[in-house]
């Protein structure tokens, strides 16, 4: 319950950034080249909340529906049955040069890439902690197996691009496997010689984006090898309940030896309200005790055994799996804009492939998945959170610049496009049939990622 409170606040909070910056480009932009805002709404539906400033024509909203938000301009809907106010013709949307409809349909997508640049930038300046990329398994008769990969091998570079976490080594390859051509990998051996392995392009290309690309080629990080030692013990759960303490090691459950907290999670989850014997190491006793692990439902649905323990990570063992990636203002900004660049460039290339069959719809997420990430990396920290931000909206400022009709690419490329290749205004009730048309798709589109988002659930 308190993990699904923290995805609802997490979710909230991220949608309710993103839009408020998306919107707060149209608006910021619209207001200095002249045009009168009617309203700024944060969501749609019934107005929660609503105020005004002094000497502010503007109406400020929070309405219902949090699952966007608008700019109301002077203008913009104008037809016989709704005609502006003579004093207002000057201020109207429609009245204005194309130059600055453009400039003011461009801010919103503009103002989210931005957000995710700066975002991007602190993040590099203050250091970003990642997964060293060193192979710790490889799979047998896999991709990688046979292109040579062995246990030890540092990543080096992905198509000559530097790697220096295991998330960059990701990215290279999920880049490499939209390619579909042989992907050079340079790697540091175990006995410090850099050699060049090839990933076929043959292998890649049949890779999906929604899938983890390293695992299905047959490559994983080094794991921690975590001790079946206790170091959080909840007093009211069974663990606690049964005289279970902190810094005890478990060396067996029902006679099955333990070596390892996987071990232990194992034997545990199967056993959900089955009374098990716990052979417990407490210094230089030996405590025996029953424990009955309390059901749960897991992430996938399914039943689980839980006792309510967590356990002691060796620090040393992570330290030594972990890099520490800092550059300074300089550097950091070049980064920057290369993550953004390489983010934005790789979002569409999925939705190319999703358009075209090439990539499964496993990679298309709605507010669950989007709830879910969110309470997980809010729960990780300050940094992986901003990270998922930055992330979600470069997501949203791409789409939106989609040339779809009520996306703001739409507007660009429908409407002010024609207007400056005919030199007359886009027809009214063509704009508006269209609108409807871009309502119905946007409509299916979110109930297909909800769609997905529930049968993950059930998966």
């Amino acid at each position: 319950m308190t993990q699904l409170l923290i995805s609802i606040a997490a979710f909230l909070i991220a949608i309710g950034i993103l839009i408020t910056i998306h919107e707060f480009g149209h608006f910021w932009v619209a207001r200095r080249l002249g045009v009168k805002v009617i309203r700024f709404s944060i969501g749609f539906g019934r107005p929660l909340f609503t105020w005004h400033r002094p000497n502010d024509p503007t109406e400020y909203v929070l309405s219902a529906l949090p699952f966007g938000g608008y700019v109301e301009m002077v203008g913009e809907r104008a037809d016989d049955d709704n005609p502006v106010a003579p004093e207002d013709l000057p201020f109207a949307f429609n009245r204005q040069a194309v130059w600055k409809r453009a400039a003011i349909v461009l801010a919103g997508p503009v103002c989210n890439l931005l957000f995710a640049f700066i975002a991007y930038w602190l993040i590099i300046m203050a250091g970003e902690v990642g997964t060293r990329p060193e192979v710790g398994v490889v799979t047998p008769a896999s991709v990688a197996a046979t292109a040579g990969f062995v246990p030890g091998d540092v990543i080096v570079q992905v198509d000559g691009a530097a790697t220096p976490t295991w998330s960059a080594v990701w990215f290279g390859v999920l880049e490499g496997a939209l390619d579909a051509e042989d992907l050079p990998v340079q790697v540091r051996t175990a006995d410090g010689q850099n050699v060049t392995r090839y990933l076929p392009g043959s292998a890649l290309a049949p890779l999906d984006p929604g899938q983890n690309v390293l695992a299905a080629i047959g490559l994983r990080s080094v794991q921690l090898e975590v001790p079946p030692v206790l170091d959080e013990v909840s007093a009211d759960q069974p663990a606690g309940q049964a005289g279970l303490r902190s810094g005890d090691r478990i060396a067996a459950i029902d006679g099955q030896a333990v070596a390892n907290w996987e071990d232990l999670v194992a034997i545990v989850r199967v056993n959900a309200e089955k009374s098990l014997q716990f052979q417990v190491e407490r210094g230089a006793d030996t405590v025996q005790l029953t424990i009955t692990p309390a059901a749960a439902t897991a992430e996938d649905g399914s039943r689980i055994g839980r006792i309510g323990a967590a356990p002691a990570i060796p620090t040393a063992q992570l330290e030594a799996q972990q890099v520490l990636v800092r550059l300074g203002p300089l550097d950091a900004t070049v980064a920057a804009a290369q993550r953004l660049t390489d983010v934005s460039v790789l979002t569409l290339r999925i939705i190319g492939r999703m358009f075209t069959g090439q990539a499964s719809l496993k990679s298309l997420s709605g507010p669950i998945g989007i709830a879910d990430t969110a309470g997980k990396t809010a729960t990780l920290g300050i940094g992986a959170f901003i990270n998922f931000l930055a992330l979600l909206s470069v997501s949203l400022g791409v789409l939106n610049l989609l040339p779809l009709p009520m996306l703001d690419g739409g507007h660009l490329f429908w409407y002010l496009g024609y207007e400056l290749i005919t030199r007359r205004p886009f027809p009214i009730n063509i704009q508006e049939q269209m609108n409807r048309v871009g309502t119905v798709l946007l409509i299916s589109l979110m109930s297909l990622a909800l769609y997905m988002d529930v049968v993950r659930l059930f998966d």
